[in-house]
């Protein structure tokens, strides 16, 4: 046998089209995003849109709705809408770096990370969804349960996103070949 067949390319893989498309594109709706959410920003809402997603009370959502006014409303309605788009971009970008990451990395514990990381980003994306489904019924008029859900919704997505990050960290990080032991 030939041992050139066998040897392990050194180095990082190139990543693969799609996932260099999806990140484009997840990066390209992110900067959308954060030129609608400028408009956003008032002394009742200094985050935007987040702002909004993280008012856990009728009376802190209906202040930032009047801090919008109605030219506000519509960019806080574009915001929603093309953040739909943006949570499909995000999530598949996410997903194939999961794939890209786990490639050279055979072990069951990386597996096992993975599969974490993949069902954290699933459930962001899927709270996000939600997220922002009651977002576009609390914009009127806003109630306190609808305001809470959001803001339940809006920490569940963020906590996803956070510890899968730190998931892709760890496989990323996990040695390939245990220590030899002398």
């Amino acid at each position: 046998m030939n041992s050139a067949q066998h040897t392990v390319p050194s180095g990082p893989r190139p990543m693969k089209p799609p996932m260099k498309v999806s990140i484009l594109v997840a990066v390209a709706l992110f900067l959308v995003l954060m030129a609608i959410n400028q408009p956003l920003k008032t002394g009742s809402a200094p985050q935007g849109i987040v702002s909004f997603q993280l008012a856990g009370t009728a009376d802190q959502a209906y202040a930032i709705i009047r801090s919008w006014r109605e030219n506000g409303l519509i960019w806080a309605k574009a915001s929603l809408w093309v953040d739909f788009l943006f949570i499909v971009a995000y999530l598949a970008a996410l997903l194939q770096l999961t794939r890209h990451f786990t490639r050279d990395r055979p072990g069951i514990r990386e597996r096992k990370v993975a599969r974490w990381v993949r069902a954290l980003f699933i459930t962001a994306g899927l709270s996000d969804v939600a997220e922002n489904i009651v977002l576009l019924n609390n914009l009127s008029p806003p109630t306190d349960s609808m305001s809470m859900t959001a803001t339940i919704l809006a920490l569940i997505k963020f906590t996803g996103l956070l510890l899968g990050v730190a998931g892709l960290v760890i496989i990323r990080a996990a040695r390939r070949h245990p220590l030899s032991h002398s």
